[in-house]
């Protein structure tokens, strides 16, 4: 039996309408007998055949529908969510000095859209966890909606988080996490050095022209202790499909492809390093210790 139940429907669509192995006038008597009766049912499998790829289709395009819906509901919700969390009061929008940084009027609902949905982040970084256990204090820096945070919160792992954008720090906040507004440079730049068990920048370095995201490393490897862990998660432009993603954002800066990475990240200081591939190669991740 084929397990494709349209493709086992093809192979029998059309009925021999003679006995197997059937030969001379025996194999044309049951021709005359039994050809219309096939050829009825060859007609009847084929309608029923384009009647089903037809619901089929069908079916695909209100699956596809209904996600999209619910994507769309998903994000209006939580852009209701951050009017409700922003202070009142005028606050900036950020305070990251790329000029590119400010070019989206609103960064918070482009991120809702085109990222995902909180708790789609959160179930994508649920594998550091376990990698950043043992290595508290952590700084998550362009820790956005708090996805992160809250994961290492709800290990019972210490971190607190950084973000430019107003918004995505009230509505951090308003979840009890400790996140602050400041650049990732001025954070780590008040921290003692050694001082840090590990140093998160999720979809970050993309974001930084080549000078800032040197000295970046470099300071993070200064405010790490010996033994301390760094992970820089990006968008891998070794994939067709994760161009679209880097592309689609007009505060990116440049895309890194692992291997220049992982030289910025050595050249900083950093020793052992270890590349990971995330999200149907769509990300990777670069770790690497102090």
């Amino acid at each position: 039996m084929d397990d494709d139940p349209r493709r086992e429907a093809e192979r029998l669509r059309a009925p021999s309408p003679t006995e197997a192995g059937a030969r001379g006038l025996r194999r044309r008597l049951q021709y005359a007998a039994a050809a219309p009766l096939a050829a009825g049912q060859r007609s009847f499998n084929g309608v029923l055949l384009r009647l089903f790829d037809a619901l089929s289709s069908r079916v695909d395009d209100a699956a596809a529908r209904s996600l999209a819906a619910e994507r769309r509901v998903s994000e209006l919700e939580e852009r209701l969510l951050r009017l409700e969390r922003r202070p009142a009061g005028a606050v900036p929008g950020t305070v990251a000095p790329q000029p590119r940084a400010a070019a989206l009027p609103d960064y918070f609902a482009f991120e809702s859209r085109l990222r995902g949905a909180v708790t789609d982040v959160r179930e994508r970084q649920r594998p550091y966890v376990e990698r950043l256990r043992g290595h508290a204090p952590v700084l998550d820096l362009g820790s956005g909606r708090g996805e992160l945070l809250a994961l290492l919160r709800d290990a019972g792992i210490e971190a607190r988080g950084v973000d430019a954008n107003a918004d995505m720090v009230a509505f951090a906040r308003a979840d009890g996490l400790d996140v602050e507004q400041a650049t990732a440079h001025e954070a780590l730049e008040a921290c003692a050095d050694g001082s840090l068990g590990a140093v998160a920048a999720l979809q970050l370095l993309e974001h930084l022209p080549p000078s800032d995201l040197v000295s970046l490393l470099d300071l993070a490897h200064a405010k790490l202790r010996p033994g301390g862990l760094l992970i820089a998660e990006t968008i891998d432009p070794s994939s067709v499909a994760a161009l679209r993603n880097y592309y689609a954002d007009l505060t990116h800066a440049q895309p890194l492809v692992p291997e220049t990475l992982e030289l910025l990240v050595r050249g900083a200081g950093f020793g052992e390093t270890e590349t990971i591939h995330l999200n149907d190669d769509l990300d990777y991740a670069i770790v690497a210790h102090s």
